[in-house]
């Protein structure tokens, strides 16, 4: 179907809907009238007659039971008929329209409703639509099918009349998971992450089962999280590694995820289910295993610095709590009590935080450069505070409104702390 065709087709869509509506407008005058001679609207003078012989009954009732005279009868008759002969001369004939009124009205009502729609509406969105689905919208079919890996030259021209023709056609077909996929790698390549993580969480709910399309969406929404996993990814991966515990697609991002979270013990064990399921398969793994002794290592590493770090308290002053909102950020850094950019931080979720409290840990693992940790302030004899702030935008730089609360200096050998927020920032 060419754009011509298509655009002619609502065009004439549009002209037979707006003639159904012209004819439903004038309908009333292609009725013929009843009276050709000198048509008269005789409801009024009817319901005036009507009127007239009821008061006219009452007035003989009144005489015939002598509660008025013949006299006082007569000239009230004579007043009923004055009144009716007055109406009769104000009743105006009924004007019967010509044919070329009726031929105006049909021809302008359609006319005037394609103006309008001319002038008011943007229409350019939809008529690239058009083009782009004449184009390439096989192509796109193609690629969401996956009967073609790579759209051809031509289609790629322009970029984003394929992308357009994509979406519209997952739209079209929006109980397709497969469709949801392919577009969410489309999302991938051109770095759109959010828009690539809502394409496979809705490729999700519609194939939990797909083991491809769980672990797809927990690994993006893994990298997408910073390296965390939170409550919806583990679940996934929970799902995929219960109906097959040997995944090890799903095993390493729970490793990864357990050791990003401070989750040691639980990190190395799943490296050894994952080396297990490796070492179970015939064939020579010394590469992949070789891999997994490094990933160990690392995460031993990990251990051995967070186990040297400092544990904070972090407490909610009571009046403050109100304040809380649920999309808000909680900050926590470790810094040189002269200022400067922090030896360690960390950026979380407000949920952290159960009933007015939340232990957080910080050591070298959460060092914003890599020269610049605990263990070296500490080997310079800095003096060290810690901080905390409740942020309502999610900004790394306090701004009103802002709840924290004071430095509280730490010593050389100490590795615990109690801050409390308990101001708000004017």
């Amino acid at each position: 179907m060419t754009i011509f065709s298509t655009a002619g087709l609502f065009i004439a869509l549009s002209l037979l809907f707006a003639s159904i509506l012209a004819v439903i407008v004038i309908i009333p005058w292609l009725r013929a009238p009843r009276a050709q001679a000198n048509p008269v609207d005789n409801q009024l003078l009817d319901i005036n007659v009507a009127v007239f012989r009821e008061r006219l009954a009452e007035l003989k009732t009144d005489r015939d039971n002598g509660t008025i005279d013949d006299s006082h009868y007569q000239n009230q008759k004579l007043e009923l008929e004055r009144q009716l002969l007055d109406a009769q001369r104000q009743v105006a004939p009924m004007v019967v329209p010509s044919n070329k009124s009726r031929i105006i009205v049909a021809v302008w009502v359609p006319v005037l409703a394609a103006m309008a729609y001319l002038l008011i509406g943007n229409r350019a969105p939809v008529f690239e639509l058009w083009q782009a689905e004449d184009k390439v919208g096989q192509v796109a079919d193609d690629l969401l099918t996956g009967k073609i890996d790579q759209p051809p030259a031509w289609a790629i021209e322009d970029s984003r009349q394929l992308i357009t023709a994509m979406q519209t056609n997952v739209h079209r077909h929006a109980d397709d998971p497969n469709r949801w996929m392919r577009l969410s790698e489309l999302f991938l390549s051109l770095e759109a992450n959010d828009s690539a993580l809502e394409a496979l969480s809705r490729a999700y709910r519609l194939s939990p089962d797909n083991e491809e399309i769980a672990t797809t969406y927990a690994q993006i929404s893994f990298f997408a999280n910073k390296g965390q996993l939170d409550a919806n990814s583990r679940r996934v991966l929970q799902d995929v590694l219960a109906k097959n515990p040997q995944h090890e697609g799903a095993q390493m991002l729970m490793a990864m995820g357990e050791a990003r979270g401070s989750n040691f013990d639980q990190a190395q064990g799943w490296i050894q289910r994952l080396r297990d399921s490796i070492s179970a398969k015939p064939g020579d793994h010394a590469k992949a295993l070789a891999s997994l002794d490094e990933l160990s290592a690392n995460i031993s590493k990990q251990k051995q610095q967070a186990s040297e770090g400092i544990e904070v308290t972090v407490s909610i002053s009571a009046n403050l709590l109100p304040l809380v909102k649920g999309d808000d950020v909680l900050f926590v850094a470790i810094r040189d009590v002269k200022g400067g950019p922090p030896f360690a931080a960390k950026r979380l979720p407000i949920s952290v935080i159960k009933q007015g409290k939340a232990n957080i840990s910080l050591s070298d693992l959460d060092a914003m450069m890599p020269e610049r940790t605990i263990a070296s302030a500490r080997n310079d004899k800095t003096q060290l505070a810690v901080v905390a702030r409740i942020s309502h935008s999610g900004n790394a730089v306090a701004e009103s409104g802002d709840l924290s609360g004071n430095p509280v200096v730490i010593s050389a050998e100490q590795n615990q702390v109690d801050v409390e927020i308990n101001q708000q920032v004017p």
